[in-house]
Parts: structure tokens; sequence; C-alpha cells
């Protein structure tokens, strides 16, 4: 089976794993206890039983509740494939335009703490591997353990003793500095007037000085974050880096390359780290690929804006279009990032796909 045939089988596996998991979405709020028009008729009522029976139905009628399960279902699929998650139970805001609004917040935390620790695991886990036995491997191996171990809303409340409390040095909470939602006090880096000369009409000037202002605003406040969330990842990567470098290492290849007088950066780094990577590749793919599930504790703990603390809320409020929609775009995110790592398997290791 060549190249492209591998593609195709795994397109297509995971187009009937994507049906299967709307499918199992839907069953799951379907069959869910309780009714959402309560939500918004009996806490607030103040009618007669008849009153209240007929605004009940109405509402179901406008939400389709009463349609027959197969109908609902096809209006469901409709709705995901299109991206119309409908509107938010608080706000009445559409749900995308929450998901817009929270999830630059959340790819910041989450892609920036995951890739530092897959980086700083690697390369650490590559090298206790290569001096395995040594200080160095069981210092890493140690701490590597014990940040894995600790849990994440300690480490957060840690830091913020340390770095805010007694040092002074980064902000405790929020993705941005608090003066900034004064008016005039935003840092606006960008400026866009017309331009009759310019064929796109629009003419783009940059503040250096507010565009260094609106970068530092951010990262001083995500520096927390994103290091308690690197420091309670990175050590997995580690683990299993050392775990599948060591076996890597001990193969007839590596003697070989050594015994050519390959240097040992190179052996470590392009012949045993390359074919001892398909097991990171299965975890980074999974890492990625539920980056949009966010960080719940850490976010509460730093009160940070980003879709793991939005997700708790609406579990608190019973958002069931909330929840039915950010799980279905974390399943095709993870679905996505297995189809990857498939892709990047069969570019790797050329026997999985003849």
């Amino acid at each position: 089976m060549g190249l492209r045939q591998y593609i195709m089988k795994r397109i297509i596996y995971s187009l009937v794993l994507l049906v299967l998991v709307m499918t199992l979405n839907y069953i799951i709020f379907m069959i869910m206890p309780g009714d959402p028009t309560t939500l918004f008729i009996r806490p607030y009522n103040k009618g007669t039983p008849e009153e209240v029976a007929a605004q009940t139905k109405a509402l179901r009628e406008l939400w389709g509740i009463n349609d027959p399960p197969l109908t609902r279902y096809f209006k469901y699929v409709i709705n995901m494939l299109t991206w119309n998650f409908g509107i938010a139970f608080n706000d009445r805001l559409p749900v995308s335009y929450h998901i817009a609004q929270k999830l630059p917040y959340t790819l910041v935390l989450i892609g920036g703490s995951t890739v530092f620790a897959i980086i700083a695991g690697v390369v650490l886990g590559a090298l206790a591997a290569h001096k395995r036995g040594g200080r160095f491997d069981t210092t890493s191996v140690v701490t590597a353990l014990v940040f894995y171990s600790l849990p994440t809303f300690w480490m957060g409340l840690v830091l913020i003793f340390i770095f805010y409390t007694q040092l002074d040095w980064f902000p405790h909470a929020h993705a941005r500095p608090p003066e900034w939602s004064i008016r005039g006090k935003f840092p606006a880096p960008f400026t866009f007037t017309s331009s009759s000369g310019n064929p796109l009409g629009i003419l783009v000037s940059v503040n250096p000085n507010k565009l260094w202002e609106f970068i530092m605003g951010y990262a001083t406040h995500a520096f927390l974050p994103v290091l308690t969330l690197t420091l309670f990842q990175y050590g997995g990567f580690l683990l299993l880096t050392r775990a599948t470098m060591i076996e890597a290492l001990t193969e007839d290849y590596i003697v070989t390359a050594r015994a050519k007088g390959v240097p040992e950066r190179s052996v470590i780094f392009k012949h045993a780290l390359k074919n001892a990577s398909l097991p990171l590749i299965t975890s980074v793919a999974l890492s990625f690929g539920f980056m949009l599930s966010g960080a719940i504790i850490t976010e509460g703990v730093y009160s940070w804006p980003g879709l793991g603390r939005w997700i708790f809320d609406s579990i608190n409020v019973k958002d069931y279009n909330i929840l039915q929609a950010i799980f279905y775009i974390i399943a095709v995110c993870v679905i996505l990032a297995n189809f990857i790592a498939d892709l990047l398997y069969g570019v790797i290791d050329p026997r999985i796909k003849y």
C-alpha cells in the first residue's frame, strides 16, 4: 500500500470516527436527565400552572425539543458541521462568539506551555537516557516525578507566593493589566487608516512603543500560568522519552554509528531519537488534541479567561449548548491530531504504510 492509499484509508477512518463521536455526543445530551426549559421559566415565573405549562410548551416548540429524535439528530448534525452552535443561555450571545473570544487565551496558555514542556521533556529525556545511571539521570527523573505528581493548583499558589507576594515580579491574576479596561488606556499598537494609493485601501502603521507595551502586558500576565503547566507537563514527556531512548540506544545500528565515528550528538538526536519518536508523536498529538479543553484548575487559580474556566462555568449553569459544542470541538481536535500522527508515522517509519 502506497502513501496515497494510506492517507485515503486514514481519512475514511477519521470520517467514520467523527460520525460515531457526533452520534454519541447527541445521545448523551438527549438522555441527560432534566429539562432545559426549567432554567428559563420556573426560577423566574410568577404565573399560574397553566401559564407555566403554556410557556414551557412554546419554548419546547421553539427549540425543537418536541420533534422526533431522528429529526433532531439530523438538525444537530447539520448544525455541528456548519458550526452553528446556537446561543448561550446566560447572555443570549452566539456560542461561536464566546469561543472566538476565549480561544486566543487558551492557545497561548495551553499551546505555549505544551510547546515548552515538549522541548524541555524531549531534550532532557534524551540526555538522561544517554547518561542513564548517573547523577543527571537520577536528578532529572526525580524532578520530573515530583512536578508531575504535584497538584497544579498547589504549584500555582506557590508560584504566586514567590513571584508576586515576595518578589513582586509578575502579576497574580487575569490575562492583561486591569487598567487597560479604562477608556484610552489600552495600548493599540496598530493604526488603520484609509489610503487611496494602497490596493487594499487600508494603510497600517505600527507604534513600536505601544507594541512593546502590548506584548509585555500580556506576556507578564501569562508567565506564571504557563510556567505552572509547563512544570506539570514536562515530566511526562521526559519519562516517556527516556524510556524509549534507553531501548533505542541499545540497538545494533547505534553501535554501528558509533563505530563509524559519528558524533555522539548526532547519534542521540538524529539516529536514536528519530527511531524512538513514534510513542512521542502519539503523546504530543494527544496533548495538542486536548488543547481546547483548557486547564480548568489552573485557569481558576489565575482567573484566566480561557475555555477551561468557561467550561466549568457552563457546567454550573447547565448550559447545554455550550457543553455540546465544546465537547464536539474537542473530539474533532483529537481526531485531527490522531490523523496527523498517523501521517507522521508513515513518513518517519516506511514499514507502517507498506
